[in-house]
């Protein structure tokens, strides 16, 4: 899995529960590398979970209002809410820098850049496709420092979008000044490459553009600020609380009874609670 310190060998406890009680619904350990590829099958037990539960069908799946990090965030992901029937509000890493509220907040951006470079550790930020110079009509690139690009590739199939995609020479790549800015490694087989949406796909949203929009929306934004006060807790709960922060097993079916029992333990609590 994915963490801060790098790549490691480990679990991710992954838990939904209501944001009225507090109440775990669905619990599971996971191996896998990153969060994307755990919230389909998560969500597919949840919804077996309710079929359980909700055995009168008195509560329709299109009231229930499902939220989740941009961990989660991908077009898969986001294509398989949008049919599951679930009012979904799924952010993507870039929600905070759209919303106006931090558009000129300077703690805001002095935070983001010093986590930026823990993340990178201190290497300066690559450039963007956005830094790039594109003529669509031309069909025509250049690149910060200013060189021509070949077209690599056009209508180019990626996350159900077309894109033309271009290649900096590996001429121009090997002695560009600007290359630490441009390449994690320096170019060996290939130069840059940068690709851009086809007018046709530009045109055709993507379920992650329409995420965005709705997130972006008054209510959108809202509805995932109850996000932090809903799931944070639960978490902070077992983990400081409880003091229920390490896996001591090994093997998916052990860690996995695991971290469900130490979920058990939290729905006691709270059961407990709202019973007294």
């Amino acid at each position: 899995m994915t963490t801060s310190k790098g790549t490691i060998q480990g679990y991710n406890g992954i838990a939904i529960n209501d944001d009225k009680h507090q109440i775990i619904l669905q619990a599971q350990a996971w191996g896998s590398v990153g969060e994307q590829q755990t919230l389909q099958p998560a969500v597919k037990q949840l919804k077996q979970q309710l079929d359980k539960l909700n055995t009168d069908k008195s509560t329709d799946e299109q009231t229930i209002k499902f939220t989740a990090d941009s961990g989660f965030n991908s077009e898969a992901n986001l294509e398989y809410m949008a049919k599951s029937g679930f009012d979904t509000y799924i952010a993507d890493n870039q929600f905070r820098k759209r919303n106006p509220l931090f558009k000129d907040s300077e703690t805001y951006e002095t935070e983001q850049e010093k986590r930026r470079l823990k993340r990178s550790k201190g290497k300066p930020r690559l450039f963007t496709s956005e830094d790039f110079h594109y003529d669509e009509t031309t069909q025509t690139c250049r690149c910060p420092a200013g060189n021509d690009m070949w077209r690599s590739g056009i209508n180019v199939k990626s996350h159900n979008q077309k894109y033309t995609r271009f290649c900096g020479y590996l001429k121009d790549c090997k002695v560009c000044p600007l290359q630490q800015q441009c390449m994690r490694q320096p170019p060996t087989k290939t130069g840059r490459q940068v690709q851009f949406k086809n007018d046709e796909s530009r045109k055709q949203l993507s379920y992650i553009d329409k995420m965005k929009a709705k997130i972006d929306s008054p209510m959108g934004r809202r509805q995932y600020s109850k996000r932090l006060g809903c799931i944070e807790p639960v978490f902070g709960n077992i983990t400081v609380n409880k003091g229920m922060n390490k896996l001591t097993l090994r093997g998916q079916t052990k860690v996995n009874a695991q971290w469900q029992l130490y979920c058990l333990v939290h729905n006691l609590e709270k059961l407990r609670n709202t019973m007294h």
